[in-house]
């Protein structure tokens, strides 16, 4: 089994920019969580400004996991949406001198303010990406919808990703769709699944999911699904304590 958990770096900005003080402590209370996730997963995969609030970098935030485990797999997001090109061939960098394992190229969400879209298309940053070899010195990933038409998403499977993490999945069915159509061409498939608690409600109710399928039985549905998948990421945006419970029930 293959658990990977997902982290949210801390945000930089709460009403008015963090002082160094107010980011030093928030950046300890995440190596405190990345070690007891640590201990109880095979990954972490780090966001990038969800919701497009500002938030220490993801690869900033690799870096300081990295230093206190050598071991572990560590992913993080890459938004295109408001940055060029010549930003984004530097993070990239950035995540291969640091010895991070991937990088997942997504759009991102919307910031609050300022410019909303620089006009880069993932797929098309990926493909440059593997035509300039980058590929062959850190796993590059698309992400794509939890039910993908596959005759729309030609772009991305071109651009030859390592392979495609899923937006939040809410069956079996789902996966083994994507799966059967995806894994053959030797693309990884990593499912996204969010911890059905009282404290993620409103989380799922952003993302219009019904859990209803899996709610009852967490373990056996992540157990399911990376028997088809041969992995799972893991979100839990509001309750750690109840997503490292599930981690250590799925040891």
């Amino acid at each position: 089994m293959t658990i990977i958990y997902e982290i949210n770096p801390p945000k930089v900005i709460q009403d008015t920019i963090l002082s160094h003080d107010q980011l030093s402590e928030s950046v300890e209370r995440l190596k405190e969580r990345a070690a007891k996730i640590g201990q109880a997963s095979d990954g972490i995969h780090l966001t990038d400004s969800v919701l497009g609030i500002p938030r220490v970098s993801p690869i900033t935030a690799g870096f300081f996991i990295r230093n206190s485990n050598k071991k572990i797999r560590i992913t993080a997001s890459i938004r295109v949406r408001d940055r060029n090109l010549t930003s984004i061939t530097q993070t990239v960098c950035d995540a291969i001198l640091l010895n991070l394992d991937g990088v997942l190229v997504l759009k991102g969400d919307a910031p609050p303010s300022g410019p909303k879209d620089s006009g880069l298309v993932p797929s098309d940053v990926v493909r440059q990406f593997n035509e300039q070899g980058f590929g062959k010195r850190i796993d590059m990933y698309l992400s794509i919808s939890s039910n993908p038409d596959f005759e729309k998403i030609h772009k991305k499977i071109e651009a030859q990703p390592k392979g495609f993490v899923t937006q939040v999945v809410s069956s079996i069915d789902q996966v083994t769709r994507m799966v059967d159509m995806l894994k053959p061409q030797g693309f990884r498939i990593i499912p996204c699944v969010l911890l059905s608690s009282e404290k993620n409600k409103k989380s799922a109710q952003m993302l219009n999911l019904d859990w209803s399928e899996y709610s009852k039985d967490m373990v056996g549905f992540v157990k399911q699904i990376d028997k088809v998948a041969g992995n799972v990421l893991i979100s839990s945006p509001n309750d750690f304590v109840g997503a490292l419970d599930l981690l250590y029930r799925l040891k």
